[in-house]
């Protein structure tokens, strides 16, 4: 099988749709709580959100933290909390602060 590189605008193509394709996911999966993600992965959405924000500043694009959360939640933060976030559990807190231990 042939292997070739993308050409770099290419790349930037694909890492886009990549991202697309982990936020369709990620709101497929709601059931998913940001709880579970930072235990397992080390991440969660606020983190996208963040880094999202940062790649924006990084480029000279003014986007506020709430923006930012919104282009990954697909709604307002505070909605998407309302309807989907649940109560954390106390085996998910024990989990993550294990996590934290290292």
């Amino acid at each position: 099988m042939l292997h070739i590189m993308p050409q770099p605008h290419e790349r930037t193509e694909l890492e886009a749709a990549t991202f697309r394709r982990l936020l369709q996911h990620l709101d497929e999966h709601k059931e998913v709580q940001n709880i579970d993600l930072m235990t397992l992965a080390d991440f969660c959405r606020n983190c996208l959100g963040k880094w999202y924000g940062k790649a924006a500043e990084d480029l000279g694009i003014e986007i506020g933290a709430e923006e930012a959360r919104e282009a990954i939640y697909g709604m307002p933060y505070s909605e998407w909390k309302q309807k989907h976030q649940l109560p954390a559990t106390a085996d998910q807190l024990q989990a993550l602060a294990n996590r934290r231990k290292g």
